[in-house]
């Protein structure tokens, strides 16, 4: 243990000397936009024969939004939440889908025209129907014995009742296996009936690719809105919340007056393993009393926090000002009214962080930083 704290105040002094050289910080970043306009936009003409509701439906003409990303064989592929023209004019009303679309820059994409993530006839159709499958993030595993679970999504299984995190596993992107919930049968099943979204799974820069990264011997989840709490697993797909000495989910991140952050945080991209800390990219949102003045009331924002790299619940610091924020036109206004710019997708691309994010839920933005 006072090795540990050594370590820790040794970790403490070199970010606080790094701050006052202006050396980089901690932080990933800072990001600029290299485009001014979204990189994924709704599209009114693509259609799908919907499994369930046996008909054809145009499957992402109202907007797309919310995106996880992974690199693969040199690309940048990107895993966008998609909500068809189905429901009531109100957000959470329509049902949402995952498009996939590939990158060789990172700013020009080409898409697949049918969605290959969707509520189907199968295990979870009764939690994700007719909402959907929203709002993706996306691991590679670092188990390299089984290909068929290369890659890890946890979305929001939604069926306009309730939700939870939902855990999925692909060799390809192309082909996946839903598992259900993540705390599904966790603590005897004290977790089953819980409502929880917005799971990031901890991960490493591995040859340039972001892998699922285990910490004295599990793997962690950052996960939760209104307050960010922790998960582990042994295997990426079964989860247990880590719980305080009440039982509770412990909380590791919560709102702060007078920030972007006033109203509440919530998880965003998988979290980084680096070496300074794990990195938590999260969104925030802006309170509308007691929140920042220079931002909307209520509108989200995305900041940075750095947690213990050996004790993933200690919070070592955290950003006062937001890493970014709704600024141009597309992100302060569309079917989210106050505004949005909701950081989902991470990865690292030719030496370069590229960050991708939710429009105000209506399209995808992309940032990008050395």
């Amino acid at each position: 243990m006072r090795t540990d704290r050594i370590l820790l105040a040794c970790t403490l002094v070199l970010i606080s000397a790094c701050v006052a050289a202006g050396k980089p910080r901690w932080q990933l970043g800072p990001f600029t936009r290299p485009v001014s306009s979204p990189v994924i936009s709704p599209l009114k003409a693509s259609l799908f024969n919907d499994p369930i509701a046996k008909t054809p439906v145009h499957w992402e003409s109202l907007h797309t939004f919310n995106p996880a990303a992974i690199v693969r064989d040199n690309k940048i592929y990107v895993l966008y939440r998609a909500e068809d023209d189905s429901g009531t004019m109100q957000i959470g009303n329509h049902t949402s889908r995952l498009g996939l679309a590939s990158s060789t820059d990172g700013v020009t994409f080409t898409r697949q025209a049918e969605p290959v993530f969707y509520p189907a006839k199968d295990s979870q159709q009764s939690r994700e129907w007719p909402g959907g499958v929203e709002d993706p993030r996306i691991v590679e595993s670092d188990d390299e014995t089984d290909p068929d679970q290369r890659y890890v999504l946890t979305y929001t299984q939604w069926n306009r009742v309730s939700y939870s995190i939902g855990i999925a596993t692909s060799p390809d992107l192309q082909h996946w296996t839903k598992h259900g919930p993540a705390f599904l049968h966790a603590a005897n099943g004290k977790y089953d009936t819980l409502k929880y979204k917005s799971g990031g799974i901890v991960t490493e820069l591995k040859h340039d690719h972001l892998v699922a990264a285990k910490i004295n011997g599990s793997y962690w989840m950052y996960w939760g809105e209104i307050s960010i709490r922790l998960a582990t697993s042994p295997d990426l797909v079964h989860w247990t919340p880590v719980e305080d000495a009440n039982g509770n989910p412990i909380e590791v991140l919560t709102k702060r007056p007078g920030h972007f952050d006033s109203g509440f945080p919530e998880v965003g991209p998988p979290p980084v393993l680096t070496s300074n800390g794990i990195v938590v990219l999260y969104n925030g949102k802006n309170d509308p009393d007691r929140g920042d003045p220079t931002l909307g009331a209520n509108a989200y924002a995305a900041g940075q926090a750095l947690f213990d790299p050996r004790n993933p619940a200690h919070l070592i610091s955290r950003d006062d000002a937001p890493t970014l924020k709704p600024e141009q036109p597309y992100e302060k206004t569309g079917q989210y009214i106050a505004g949005t710019t909701f950081a989902e997708g991470l990865v690292r691309f030719h030496s370069q962080w590229f960050l991708y994010y939710g429009c105000a839920d209506s399209a995808v933005g992309m940032v990008k930083s050395h």
